[in-house]
């Protein structure tokens, strides 16, 4: 790839993220086009249609997601790194208006745009839940896609990242939750 070409994506990447960031899958190609500064074609050349360029923005987001559920995993206790994590992502999806479509699905196969690579978030979710679950630390009747629910729900309740205590004690909640009865 020429380098002006190179560029060229670059920027459209950086405008598509921020566009899906504030608005979502409702973004339009033209609008990407405007904020990267480049004409609609040039971003059809590189992505031929809004969903490929979501995916690749989705991709990112995932590969971004994964690698903290595993720094997390490495650093912390199970229940820990779980909790951590939870709060991690629920943070980035109400502050990613895109992300949280992704992650609920909206609209979007992200299981199939993560097939393969090595990113798959609930995949890496059940493996820092069954950590957690082996080691006593949380409750052994939900499943990853209980979790995962339960995130989509926090990040509803506080989309715009504008009442951070908000969020924190709906996440407090939601761990409290997903302890062990005593």
């Amino acid at each position: 790839m020429r380098a002006d070409a190179r560029r060229n994506r670059e920027k459209v990447l950086r405008a598509a993220f921020e566009a899906f960031a504030s608005e979502g899958l409702s973004v339009t190609v033209h609008e990407i086009a405007r904020r990267a500064g480049v004409g609609a074609g040039t971003v059809s050349r590189h992505f031929p249609t809004k969903e490929s360029l979501y995916g690749a923005i989705v991709l990112s987001r995932m590969e971004r997601l994964v690698g903290a559920a595993r720094a997390f995993a490495e650093e912390e206790a199970p229940g820990d790194a779980l909790a951590s994590f939870f709060a991690f992502v629920v943070d980035e999806g109400a502050l990613d208006h895109g992300l949280g479509e992704a992650l609920r699905g909206g609209g979007f196969d992200v299981a199939a745009a993560v097939r393969g690579t090595g990113h798959d978030v609930v995949a890496a979710l059940g493996e820092l839940l069954a950590a957690a679950q082996g080691a006593g630390e949380v409750r052994d009747d939900v499943d990853a896609a209980d979790v995962k629910a339960l995130m989509e729900g926090c990040m509803t309740r506080e989309r715009g990242g504008t009442d951070e205590a908000a969020r924190r004690r709906t996440v407090a909640v939601v761990l409290a939750g997903l302890r062990p009865p005593a």
